[in-house]
């Protein structure tokens, strides 16, 4: 395969085509086009007639004689296109032979199959979209829960972007002093000058240190872990079963019954979550159940709620941000500093789902333009290093390199600078119509 640095430019502007629907039994399909030639492609479907442009309109597709569909025809003009080049739609009757038809005749005039993600690469290469916007798109197209939903639409819209660039540009302010700075030893610059530079800077690397410490972002788009733990035979399983809303632990008397991770995902309140069930944790010397344990606080100290449950017995909190639950308040008395529930009767079900609601919020939800992705807080943290350099920096143009160097490393974020270099790695997470 012709890496993307390799690939001629031609084949950039080639009409690329995909299937924009997913595939299966159902009504209608979209075929999506794009590039250079589009226009003579699709009017030769059409049999030299275009559609006025952005306007739906019914059409019969011909092809060397064959009549193909009929189809529901949309001509998307650049630049005011997704891609910013010549494209068209088809929403197409769905039969498998009417798909496969209508690609060997876009075939036959000259198109080509779309790699994974290549709509949205030329959106970025045609100056449409950023990298931060395009990776919100994939995001978009898996969302499966509301809350994630909601954040890729609002990274899509620019908010990430936005605050990135805003950072970007108070940084080419701080670097046009720290110049001046540099250029003219001699003058008698004000010392409100070095000064705002010195205050700028602090300001920036503490909204860079509060940026990385927010991690709201990347659980709402990787979904939140919520572990059940605590001692055996204290209704984990069953609060498992219960949140699951079928049996998916087997509950018995006898303790110790699980003994490994029971892991299933859940949505709740519009969150996506990843509910485990884990071993209860007591001293044994059982080899089997001992690796259950070891298991067991493994994801305890590696989840983003822990809930911890007992019975009738006061125990340490697993971790300090534990829930805490007192579960078979039927039988046993609710400890203190607990929230009281009986799986069994539904007794103070509601109570918890509304208190597990509220912590799950107060971990996804809230303001500003978190960041998302592993690739995102690797780049801040790499402008944040440059920034404590600068910070430290006794020379001044050792200073003004490591404040070119952290503009470098956010322009990166967005795709302003060494775009290519990123493209592949992105856009080979893309399905193949985006």
């Amino acid at each position: 395969m012709v890496d993307a640095m390799e690939r001629p430019a031609a084949r950039k502007s080639e009409v690329i085509f995909a299937l924009a629907t997913g595939t299966g039994r159902a009504a209608i399909a979209i075929m999506r086009a794009s590039g250079a030639g589009a226009q003579e492609v699709l009017a030769s479907l059409c049999g030299g007639r275009l559609p006025k442009p952005r306007h739906a309109s019914l059409r019969a597709l011909h092809h060397e004689g064959d009549h193909l569909d009929d189809a529901m025809v949309l001509w998307l003009p650049g630049p005011r296109s997704y891609t910013g080049e010549d494209g068209f739609e088809l929403h197409l009757h769905a039969g498998p032979a009417v798909i496969d038809r209508v690609a060997m005749a876009l075939t036959t005039l000259g198109a080509r199959p779309a790699e994974p993600g290549e709509f949205t690469r030329r959106a970025v290469q045609a100056g449409r979209l950023d990298l931060l916007q395009a990776e919100a798109i994939a995001d978009l197209v898996e969302a499966e829960s509301q809350s994630q939903r909601q954040q890729a639409l609002a990274q899509a819209d620019g908010a990430l972007s936005r605050l990135y660039e805003g950072w970007s540009e108070r940084l080419k302010t701080l670097l046009a002093h720290q110049e001046a700075l540099i250029d003219f030893p001699d003058e008698d610059l004000p010392e409100a000058v070095e000064l705002a530079l010195s205050h700028t800077l602090n300001d920036l690397r503490s909204a860079l240190k509060a940026h990385l410490s927010d991690k709201r972002g990347e659980i709402v788009r990787r979904g939140l872990t919520v572990v059940i733990a605590g001692a055996p035979n204290v209704g984990k399983s069953s609060l498992l079963n219960h949140l699951a809303g079928y049996d998916a632990a087997i509950v018995t008397h006898r303790a110790g019954t699980t003994r490994d991770v029971i892991a299933i995902d859940w949505l709740f309140q519009g969150v996506r979550l990843r509910l485990v069930d884990t071993a209860g944790l007591r001293e044994t010397e059982d080899e089997i159940e001992a690796e259950g344990i070891r298991r067991a606080m493994f994801h305890v100290e590696h989840a983003d709620l822990v809930l911890h449950v007992m019975a009738g017995m006061a125990e340490m909190p697993l971790r300090p941000d534990a829930m805490m639950i007192s579960n078979k308040v039927d039988l046993y008395p609710a400890l203190d500093n607990t929230l009281g529930l009986s799986v069994q009767t539904g007794e103070g079900m509601e109570g918890f789902e509304q208190a597990l609601g509220a912590r799950i919020k107060a971990l996804t939800a809230g303001v500003g333009a978190p960041l998302t992705r592993a690739r995102h807080r690797a780049g801040i943290e790499e402008a944040l290093l440059y920034l404590d350099q600068a910070h430290e920096a006794l020379w001044p143009e050792v200073r003004g390199e490591a404040l070119r160097l952290a503009m470098r490393a956010l322009g990166r974020l967005t795709g302003q600078v060494d775009v290519d270099s990123l493209l592949d790695v992105i856009f080979g997470q893309f399905c193949i119509g985006k």
